[in-house]
């Protein structure tokens, strides 16, 4: 995995880094929509930070953006298939670093829950090694998963493995829907809830000390105006 990015000038320079630029760049999805929301943003976009000021969490006051990665690639143990970051920011607070991965919606759902995944076929996936060091990763070790969507928890692994190379205390899980209906936050729920949380929506949720990094987790609903780019 190459470690040189690219600087983006443009939000059409995010196409390229699509698994699929074609299918996946079109006007009112995600990929598209996020793109634009963020690279027009000065720092984070207008509707995050009313998110982290509603939290009222200290560590979201003044927060900034030290750099910004799109389709962000990191690598878990059990196959050769890395977890695809829609962007990957490293920030700034109270002298603290944060990690957060971004997993940008619209009308999409987070894929197969934890228990069909391990039903799916896949030959160059070692399923139990990795969902064991999901799993462990995210301090969940006691807890029933297989009604979870599993692609909230790779998503939410990728923050703190970020975290931890970047010697990062805090690590966040945002989900940027540009849903007006907040279509699938019914599983974002049900995620955090593993953590005895009740998610609220457009505020940040936490913390939960995950071996020594504070976690959090935050739904925001996107500015409507990027679904028409």
């Amino acid at each position: 995995m190459s470690k040189i990015y690219i600087q983006a000038n443009k939000p059409e320079d995010w196409r390229n880094l699509l698994a699929d630029p074609v299918k996946h760049w079109r006007t009112g999805y995600s990929a598209k929509a996020l793109a634009y929301c963020w690279q027009q943003a000065s720092g984070f976009p207008r509707s995050v930070k009313k998110a982290f000021k509603k939290s009222a969490l200290p560590i979201f006051k003044n927060i900034h953006i030290l750099i910004a990665l799109p389709e962000y690639k990191v690598s878990i143990p059990g196959g050769v298939r890395a977890s695809q970051n829609d962007i990957f920011i490293l920030a700034k607070a109270k002298n603290e670093l944060v990690s957060i991965c971004v997993e940008g919606k619209v009308s999409e759902d987070f894929g197969p829950l934890v228990s069909g995944w391990l039903n799916e076929k896949d030959k160059k996936t070692n399923k139990k090694e990795r969902l064991n060091f999901i799993i462990m990763k995210l301090g969940l070790e006691n807890k029933e998963i297989g009604n979870i969507r599993y692609q909230l928890m790779h998503r939410t692994v990728s923050s703190l493995i970020e975290a931890e190379k970047f010697n990062a205390k805090n690590a966040l899980l945002l989900i940027h829907s540009f849903s007006q209906e907040y279509a699938h936050f019914d599983d974002f729920a049900n995620f955090v809830s593993l953590y005895d949380l009740k998610a609220e929506k457009d505020s940040v949720n936490g913390p939960v000390s995950i071996k020594g990094i504070s976690l959090y987790f935050s739904w925001v609903k996107g500015e409507t105006w990027a679904l028409n780019k």
